[in-house]
């Protein structure tokens, strides 16, 4: 099975809070610098304890918004109205210039854009909205912090870039929390057409390993019954078949069971995977049910990958089933062309005209053709079934060989007599 293609990282809960942290200790620094002279500081003259409560704010804050964003946000709106309103204050003070526009209009809302970026990705719609009415609310702040400092404080030019940037953070969140749930419904569909195409695997191995078994103990338990009483010897040949193909069953089981449990599904084929070694097994066992088949194959034979050689012989073995079971043939015939860049596969039967699988017993058509065609689509190749111009069914299969494909191993020269 493949391996699941990358996707994006979700945001880590503990991102938000770690920033906030982090904005908490720069906004101390910020505005500590206005109480110290210089060259410390911009000698902004503030000997109280301001800087310490805004910046105090930011880290409870930063504690509770993991729990409560919407508490944290409004203490950081709050703090944020506040923090503008000293900065800006600097415009009041007599022989004091005034702060930096940028500083006054951006610095104290950094927390605020962080806890509203954090907040919009990881909680509900309805909270994101709610957290998005506090970044909107920060410009009405700034109009009544003005107010009740008089008309000296100016704050309403720094209005539209605050509320620009509150909506910027918003919908940054809205995008991470978006790609978040695009990574999750991908995550989900991969591992659903992971498990599809499993189960999928599963179903060819079964129909294919099991039918071809259960086809050949059908016909033989049928002949057995016909002349247990008039031919002892053929019926227990009968039976003899039927024990065999019977433990071929039991043993292509327990080789499912393992491929089940095994702890890496992408890992090899469990050992005893058949192959197109086991053609000359499948042409006996075919005999036995009264169907001749002969084998040829042209080209140069050579080892082919494991995937190829196990599809290739399962579409031999439900093609030559299908001819047991369904069809009123005596005898087909097994094309094996090794090619450069693929392994041509053909079943031929000699069936009475008009004859198909599926409905020679009248039980109706089945899956065997469909699960070889998927079989032959999963490796790229193609394959084709119907019934012949003049009498009989044919299946044809082409399995691409990769570049890459084992070369045959040296036959070493035999030694002298």
């Amino acid at each position: 099975m493949r391996a699941l293609p990358r996707l994006p990282v979700p945001v880590d809960r503990h991102l938000g809070p770690v920033l906030m942290w982090i904005g908490a200790a720069v906004l101390t620094v910020l505005l500590t610098a206005n109480t110290l002279p210089p060259p410390l500081g911009t000698g902004g003259g503030y000997a109280h304890a301001g800087p310490a409560a805004v910046a105090g704010t930011v880290a409870v804050a930063a504690a509770l918004l993991r729990r409560y964003p919407l508490a944290a946000l409004a203490m950081l709106t709050a703090g944020a109205v506040a923090a503008a309103g000293v900065l800006a204050g600097q415009q009041v003070i007599p022989g004091v210039q005034p702060g930096d526009p940028m500083r006054v209009g951006f610095s104290e809302m950094i927390p605020v854009y962080v806890a509203l970026c954090y907040v919009s990705a990881t909680r509900s719609r309805r909270t994101a909205l709610a957290a998005l009415g506090f970044g909107v609310l920060v410009p009405a702040g700034y109009d009544v912090f003005a107010l009740a400092c008089g008309p000296g404080l100016h704050l309403a030019e720094y209005q539209a870039p605050v509320l620009f940037t509150a909506v910027f953070a918003w919908v940054i969140g809205q995008s991470i929390r978006t790609s978040r749930q695009l990574a999750s419904a991908a995550r989900a569909q991969a591992a659903e057409r992971a498990l599809t195409a499993e189960r999928l695997r599963l179903a060819r191995e079964l129909h294919d390993m099991v039918a071809h078994s259960v086809g050949i103990i059908a016909i033989q338990a049928g002949v057995g019954n016909r002349v247990i009483h008039t031919q002892p010897d053929a019926a227990q040949e009968a039976l003899r078949i039927i024990e065999t193909s019977s433990r071929e069953a039991l043993s292509g089981l327990r080789r499912t069971l393992v491929a089940l449990r095994r702890a890496d599904p992408a890992g090899p084929e469990p050992a005893g995977t058949p192959g197109l070694a086991e053609v000359d097994r499948l042409v006996a066992g075919a005999a036995e049910a009264g169907i001749e088949v002969s084998v040829r194959r042209t080209g140069t034979v050579r080892p082919v990958p494991a995937e190829v050689d196990l599809a290739a012989y399962r579409i031999v073995q439900e093609s030559v089933t299908n001819v047991i079971r369904h069809s009123t043939a005596r005898s087909c015939r097994i094309d094996l062309a090794y090619r450069p860049t693929e392994l041509g596969v053909e079943v031929v039967d000699d069936g009475r005209p008009g004859a198909e699988p599926g409905r020679g017993t009248g039980t109706g058509p089945g899956f065997g053709i469909v699960g070889m065609r998927e079989r032959a689509a999963l490796l790229d190749g193609r394959l084709d079934a119907g019934p012949r111009p003049d009498r009989g069914f044919r299946v044809t299969a082409a399995l691409p060989i990769p570049a890459t494909a084992p070369e045959p191993a040296p036959t070493p020269n035999p030694e002298p007599a």
